[in-house]
């Protein structure tokens, strides 16, 4: 666990953080949004929180006390305002994922009973068709990007103008809502890889305490810049992004897309940025090939071990030129979702950009852990944050066993779901499904998920992801799937394959081949050298190509049953 490096102020729910944060930031910037080339709109803490309260207010005088309202469009301040006015006072927030196909939105809509929801632009259409859908009970449509009421369907800046006006007159009811922070106040949908999605019921104790820790332990405040990248309905961007930015009284950028990243970093000045290994590896790359065409790459990767053990300051004197390519003022990446490569880590620290691994869970609201300035180790996720437990069951020899936590930022658990509630929880424990193991100073080491082990017939245990991450580094392979394979009637007999999704071009260019042919054999030739790094037990022994992309969810897991399914029907 780790120790609280930072004073944090208390807050009992989303209401209380901000009226309280309100007090001490509300004249700094809380929003620099765009208009249009060189020109931006800023919005301060006092504006957003005058916004909340407005739109809040006008929710419930439409009769939206206490009911389910979700929230759907791109990472924008007006998707944070209407979150916002739902969580602190209406009634219960559903945060939807913009990436779900229009059937299985529907079905989100049915099953979480909201009678509102605010939209973007871009899913008019399809939120307008469900709309008419008998199966589901929605009621009112609040549109983001309209600025007048027309055809039925509101305009969320016109209700702002109309909460205003109550405000006003003398409407207090969404002022005064008092907040149950131990009550289901936020409904999110978990992208499961293989099995139809559960609801992860939150509260606002769940939400602040989590808030609290990673303000205790990473050092952000309010002269900050976040660039929201990830998407904001995941609960990683939504509360690290979103709710720990207004908290901290910092200022929120939005990024134009993954392609913009580095732009965005210049013109904004970011400061502070939570993203995925992908994208920190592709910033890498970037930055790498910049440096390869003005000829300084192979004198900066020759320097550089000479400065390992200076600090993160004198790292950024040396390195400066790296650190103007990203804007200049970059304090703090996190990387979370998924597992980083050690080495990307190690590059990272070595030319002085402060990277640490966070990790989480949608049922955790989500950190559990994160490295931070004092306390990290490459490879690590950390320690659990100082109000969290963690401890390794049923370990093997190793000391691998399932990651279990405990604290204030679990879940209450799955909604209308008691038996999956039952599976994941065990006296007051969360069952987290990824093995790890803790070392004798309280860091955690993740291994892999549980249900995608692969046992072999000498019981041993491969962790496919070890595998992929070793296999996504040959140049060309843009993703790959490890998968166990039966050699016999023998159930347990069981020899390691992978299948590889390959950039064709990017192949040609690299090795000088043409034909499929010599694609397979150089790509087989570097699967060999793979397997001279490690014991025999796994090595890959099949090998299968493709040049299409791995069956994954909308944040970018693989979905492995689906993965082996669709192996299966191949011809190659």
């Amino acid at each position: 666990m780790s120790k609280k490096l930072y004073d944090c102020i208390n807050i009992t729910d989303l209401k209380d953080m901000l009226n309280k944060t309100r007090k001490i930031y509300g004249e700094k910037p809380a929003y620099k949004i765009r208009v249009e080339e060189g020109k931006y709109k800023t919005f301060t803490h006092n504006e957003v929180r005058d916004m909340v309260d407005s739109l809040g207010t006008a929710l419930i005088n439409l009769g939206l006390k206490g009911k389910r309202i979700a929230v759907i469009g791109e990472n924008r301040y007006e998707w944070e305002i209407a979150y916002l006015s739902i969580v602190c006072g209406t009634g219960i927030v559903v945060p939807l994922d913009k990436a779900l196909p229009e059937n299985e939105l529907e079905d989100l809509i049915e099953r979480s009973e909201i009678e509102a929801i605010f939209y973007s632009q871009k899913y008019s259409e399809v939120i307008q068709k469900i709309r008419y859908s008998e199966k589901n009970k929605l009621k009112h449509l609040i549109a983001m990007d309209t600025e007048l009421h027309s055809e039925g369907i509101y305009s969320q800046s016109e209700l702002i103008e109309t909460g205003r006006k109550l405000i006003k007159a003398g409407s207090k009811d969404f002022i005064d809502a008092k907040i149950n922070p131990e009550e289901m106040s936020i409904m999110l949908f978990t992208s499961g890889t293989t099995s139809k999605s559960k609801v992860v019921a939150l509260s606002h104790k769940n939400i602040c305490s989590n808030l609290m820790d990673i303000a205790s332990v990473l050092d952000v405040n309010s002269n900050d810049t976040l660039l929201s990248v990830l998407p904001i309905h995941h609960v990683f961007e939504c509360t690290v992004g979103f709710l720990f930015s207004l908290y901290k009284g910092a200022q929120t950028v939005f990024c134009d897309g993954l392609r913009h990243i580095i732009e965005n970093l210049n013109e904004y000045h970011v400061t502070v940025m939570a993203c995925v290994p992908a994208i920190y590896e592709k910033i890498f790359m970037i930055v790498s090939k910049r440096l390869e065409k003005q000829g300084r790459l192979k004198k900066i990767l020759e320097d550089e071990q000479k400065y390992k053990n200076e600090t993160m300051e004198k790292k950024k004197e040396i390195f400066k030129e790296i650190h103007d390519m990203l804007g200049g003022k970059i304090k703090l990446f996190i990387s979370g979702a998924a597992a980083l490569d050690y080495k990307i880590e190690e590059k990272y620290r070595l030319l002085g950009l402060n990277l640490v691994q966070g990790y989480g869970l949608t049922e955790t609201s989500p950190v559990v852990a994160v490295g931070s300035n004092k306390y990290y180790k490459t490879g690590s996720i950390g320690k659990t944050v100082p109000n969290v437990e963690a401890k390794i069951v049923d370990a093997n020899e190793e000391g691998i066993g399932e990651l279990v936590v405990k604290g204030p930022s679990i879940m209450l658990g799955y909604y209308n779901n008691a038996r999956a509630t039952k599976d994941a929880m065990q006296d007051g424990w969360f069952y987290t499904g990824d093995l790890a193991k803790i070392d004798d100073e309280g860091y955690i080491f993740i291994c892999g998920r549980k249900k995608s082990v692969i046992v072999l017939k000498n019981g041993k245990n491969i962790f496919p992801e070890e595998m992929e991450n070793l296999v996504n580094k040959i140049e060309g392979v843009k993703e790959s799937f490890i998968f166990g394979k039966k050699q016999s009637d023998d159930e347990n007999d069981i020899k390691i394959n992978v299948k590889i999704v390959f950039d064709r071009e990017i192949v040609k260019d690299a090795y000088k081949v043409e034909t499929d042919e010599e694609i397979f054999n150089v790509l087989s030739k570097k699967i060999k050298e793979i397997n001279q790094t490690m014991p025999q037990y796994k090595a890959i022994r099949g090998i299968t190509l493709s040049e299409e992309e791995l069956i994954k969810t909308t944040t970018n897991k693989i979905k492995r049953q689906e993965n082996l399914d669709a192996i299966e029907k191949l011809k190659y």
